[in-house]
């Protein structure tokens, strides 16, 4: 096989067939994989990330089931509010980490099948947001007396990156898996849709450590002293950190790109052929 400037020429004999790539596609011939030892760094930290991300599901659980008296959507207001840490913990955390990081944690996988399950992910996440901003609300408004909302840090921050997080998969649906979109104007589009991606994730790691700090300041006794619950707690904040540096760095560092498939490659052909 010979690459010529932007042309494939595959010899099969007489005729020569030629194959041309759209002018908005380039095959990066000098740099066409990860070097095996990037990729090996890759997956111990991919890891390593998916076993923090769990293990802050497992400790919010523990917090919640121990020290704040379990979950149950009842009239009780300060056990419904429980709901809200926990299922935002699972959806704007471990759920919309794991979104991001899906193109590259399987980038052997078509392109189709990985932008279908990147939004699926991001759609269990808006859901299990969805509940959790139900329980809070609620859990404020039923209370005697009733208690303020969004009158904290923690409750803009949050807004925000909620607000950030549906507009991204609305945005990201019509662009990317709604037909008929010119393929420029979605190559155009990205850079916009993988910034506000990540500073939605930075958004909602900030807000649930104010949120802890928040929760902690009010419901332990005796915080400055640390007991048990209160180091729990901080645990728990300081693992969302770690985990939120992680996913940063794994989906900006550009040795963990995922490279073309060929079959990304005939999509991309077809799908500029067809337009």
């Amino acid at each position: 096989m010979e690459i010529v400037t932007n042309k494939v020429l595959f010899v099969l004999g007489p005729p020569i067939i030629k194959i041309s790539y759209p002018s908005t596609f380039k095959m990066d011939t000098n740099n066409a994989a990860s070097s095996p030892q990037s990729l090996n760094n890759f997956r111990i930290l991919y890891l390593i990330t998916q076993m923090v991300g769990v293990t802050i599901i497992i400790l919010v659980s523990s917090w919640v089931g121990v020290h704040l008296g379990g979950v149950a959507w009842t009239s009780q207001p300060r056990v419904q509010f429980n709901w809200h840490p926990l299922l935002m913990s699972i959806g704007m955390i471990f759920l919309y980490g794991n979104s991001i990081l899906v193109y590259r944690g399987f980038r052997y996988a078509r392109k189709k099948p990985l932008k279908i399950t990147h939004a699926v992910i991001h759609g269990l996440a808006f859901v299990f947001t969805v509940v959790a901003l139900v329980a809070a609300f609620d859990s404020h408004n039923l209370a005697q007396p009733p208690i303020p909302n969004m009158y904290t840090l923690h409750s803009w921050i949050g807004m925000a990156a909620v607000v950030i997080f549906g507009l991204q998969y609305v945005f990201g649906f019509v662009s990317y898996l709604f037909p008929g979109l010119r393929e420029p104007l979605r190559a155009t589009y990205m850079p916009v849709h993988i910034f506000f991606g990540i500073l939605g994730f930075v958004l909602a790691i900030a807000a649930s450590c104010l949120g802890l700090l928040e929760k902690a300041i009010f419901s332990i006794d005796k915080y400055s002293s640390l007991p048990a619950q209160g180091v729990l707690v901080n645990m728990i904040g300081m693992l969302m950190i770690v985990y939120g540096g992680l996913v940063v760095f794994l989906v900006t560092e550009t040795n963990y790109k995922r490279k073309p498939l060929p079959e990304d490659v005939m999509l991309l052909t077809h799908s500029a052929s067809s337009q």
